[in-house]
């Protein structure tokens, strides 16, 4: 089958949309950046048809302070066993309150809640290693009443990408193509490049 840009579009956004409803797929955890330079792998959540990311955090997280309503996000998803590489870049914002925060908060498990719950967000300092989940949760996965205090810190990362990088590496030299757009509703130019 010859490849065209369009179905190379197509295939990053099915293995996106596939990656966050499989949490086997090797694009299931992808590593996301921020304007800082600062880099974790987080869990994707949803893919839109448009192109819009959707993952889960902690509202006390230093990284929802820094993107706020529009910050540069990037993401790198990478399949070992395909070869194929996607490098994105967008615009973040934090929703903590509103449709797509409840939504987002409504369909997470209870087990998934449950770090929502930690009495001091991601980064503080402690005093020795270890989580701060209450210890009554520690072992156990808890009923959706107990994770009810965990929503105020609950927040959902968008990443809008306008940007999306696509490289199938083989020993040939690879295949890459580029997608580009000013915003959700432009259409995306794209373009071959050299792997």
């Amino acid at each position: 089958m010859e490849l065209t840009l369009d179905s190379v579009l197509a295939d990053a956004t099915d293995r996106l949309a596939k990656a966050a409803r499989q949490r086997r797929s090797a694009m299931h955890t992808p590593v996301v950046g921020t304007a800082d330079g600062d880099l974790r792998m987080m869990v994707l959540r949803e893919v839109t048809p448009d192109l819009t990311l959707r993952f889960h955090t902690d509202l006390r997280s230093p990284k929802c302070a820094l993107i706020g309503n529009c910050a540069p996000v990037s993401v790198l998803a990478y399949d070992p066993e395909t070869r194929i590489q996607i490098r994105m870049r967008g615009e973040g914002r934090i929703e903590h309150r509103g449709p797509v925060a409840d939504a987002a908060w409504q369909c997470a498990t209870a087990s998934s809640r449950r770090c929502y719950l930690a009495g001091d967000g991601p980064g503080a300092v402690l005093e020795a290693a270890g989580s701060t989940i209450p210890e009554h949760l520690l072992h156990r996965a808890p009923t959706v009443e107990e994770t009810l205090p965990g929503r105020s810190n609950f927040a959902v990362l968008l990443v809008e990408v306008h940007s999306l990088d696509w490289l199938h590496l083989t020993h040939e030299g690879g295949t890459r193509a580029r997608f580009t757009r000013e915003d959700e509703a432009s259409p995306w130019h794209k373009t071959w490049l050299a792997p």
